[in-house]
């Protein structure tokens, strides 16, 4: 599909819309930034960046201006690169329903104010983890490029891997946050890594079976779109199951920890298998959906609470 077809349609609806909403103000810019995740993923970076400092025998006092430094630049970046992602989706966000209120769609905002929003936010970003480190800058500068380019121009469009690419950039906020510290990155910044880039295919999956119907009207190849629930089901399982050993990497931070990650990790196979036949599968899914959210705070701010005691 072409890129500049595509965004000309979309900057024309834009601009029949602009007609009818004039106004523009702060909470438009706020939406298209998705302050849900990043939230969450400010949790995981505050992870990576605790643990650095831990095991590198600072002090979170000692380093407040680098976390902070770290904090606000992750924010930005990660709010760049959603409304960047909102930008280039504006031509099919009105398929769906989760999308269709989003400004990018109504007209509250236009093309041109979103780009230059998202680039804008994503250079202060870089700028401010660059700052605290220059590697922490690069890993978000990869992250950022990874999702807006081969995750949201290409692969979400053309394949049903487009879970695993964004996935690799859902991973580095706890390598930004370690980096920050320890440019030289330790392998348990690399396990925490691993651990959230293996959590999100069947997060991600459960949210594509929910809202099957939505990407299939808007063209988007998820996999329960392409093959189905059923196949789908099967890889969230098989995901949740290399999950739990890859948790269990950073057993060496304790056994409060590591019952804890069998514990949760248990769990969630033991909701999906006990749930996987049954003839509602949206049900499953959204359950799956919402555990998965739980899983990752819980695990995420468990790392950091079994390190301060």
């Amino acid at each position: 599909m072409s890129k500049l077809s595509t965004m000309s349609s979309a900057d024309t609806v834009s601009n029949v819309h602009e007609t009818e909403h004039s106004s523009v103000n702060w909470r438009d810019y706020v939406a298209i930034s998705k302050t849900g995740i990043v939230m969450s993923n400010l949790i995981t970076t505050f992870a990576g960046l605790y643990l650095a400092i831990y095991y590198t025998g600072s002090t979170l006092l000692d380093n407040a201006l680098t976390a902070l430094l770290t904090l606000v630049g992750s924010a930005f970046i990660i709010a760049g690169g959603c409304a960047l992602n909102n930008f280039v989706d504006r031509d099919i966000d009105h398929l769906m329903e989760r999308t269709k209120e989003r400004p990018t769609v109504t007209g509250k905002l236009s093309g041109r104010q979103t780009l230059a929003y998202g680039l804008a936010i994503s250079l202060a970003g870089t700028a401010l983890l660059a700052a605290a480190s220059l590697m922490a800058a690069l890993i978000g500068v990869i992250g950022l490029l990874i999702y807006v380019v081969l995750y949201t121009m290409w692969t979400k469009r053309t394949t049903t891997l487009n879970t695993i690419v964004g996935s690799f950039a859902g991973a580095v906020p706890p390598l930004i946050g370690w980096a920050a510290i320890d440019p030289g990155l330790h392998p348990y910044a690399w396990s925490m890594f691993l651990i959230m880039f293996i959590w999100q295919p069947p997060h991600f999956l459960a949210l594509a079976m929910r809202r099957s119907d939505e990407y299939k009207a808007a063209g988007i190849p998820m996999l329960p779109v392409v093959a189905g629930f059923a196949l789908t089901k099967r890889q969230i399982i098989w995901y949740i199951i290399a999950l739990i050993p890859v948790s269990l990497l950073v057993a060496n931070f304790g056994m409060i920890y590591t019952v804890a990650a069998v514990l949760l990790g248990g769990g969630w196979l033991a909701l999906g298998l006990v749930g996987y036949r049954k003839k509602d599968d949206l049900e499953w899914a959204t359950g799956m959906f919402v555990y998965s959210i739980n899983y990752l705070t819980i695990m995420f701010v468990l790392m950091v609470i079994v390190h301060m005691f």
